[in-house]
């Protein structure tokens, strides 16, 4: 689908901005917002383009850089920390061989650290793409992994 294509969906108001922005990302290979989007965006909406990239470099969940095919985002907010978070964080690096804000050679995964997944009553916790994962441990976590990398690798 072409920015076109999603803009029209929405009517030219700075409300839908969020909106529009996460469309825009979710359709483009590698879920990142490019200069050619952040442009769109602002003459649609009529705003500076130094607004959309204000707005969009602002949310966490929103990228300017290419990121892998299943985006995990491990929750580091105090409960999570206090439950194991950083544990989790160390055996995703193991893994993966990658840090925080890396992408693996492969393509398939991208490391990110959040403030908050409001599921603390299940912490530590993740999430990969749309789906969270709570309770957390090294073996568990390494399971979600594996079980990620070879749906990754079947398609």
């Amino acid at each position: 689908m072409g920015i076109e294509e999603i803009l029209s969906k929405y009517e030219p108001k700075m409300e839908n901005i969020l909106l529009i922005l996460h469309e825009l990302q979710n359709a483009r290979p590698g879920q990142f917002l490019s200069r050619e989007d952040f442009e769109g965006v602002a003459k649609y909406l009529n705003l500076p383009l130094s607004k959309v990239y204000e707005t969009a470099t602002f949310y966490g969940l929103f990228s300017t850089k290419p990121r892998g095919r299943y985006i995990i985002r491990v929750c580091v907010s105090t409960p999570c920390y206090v439950e194991g978070s950083e544990e989790v964080m160390k055996t995703i690096e193991g893994l993966l061989r990658i840090k925080p804000g890396e992408t693996t050679e492969d393509g398939l995964f991208t490391l990110e650290e959040v403030s908050c997944l409001g599921i603390c009553g299940v912490a530590p916790a993740m999430m990969i793409n749309e789906e969270a994962f709570g309770n957390l441990t090294s073996e568990r976590v390494a399971e979600i992994i594996n079980s990620f990398r070879e749906r990754g690798e079947e398609k």
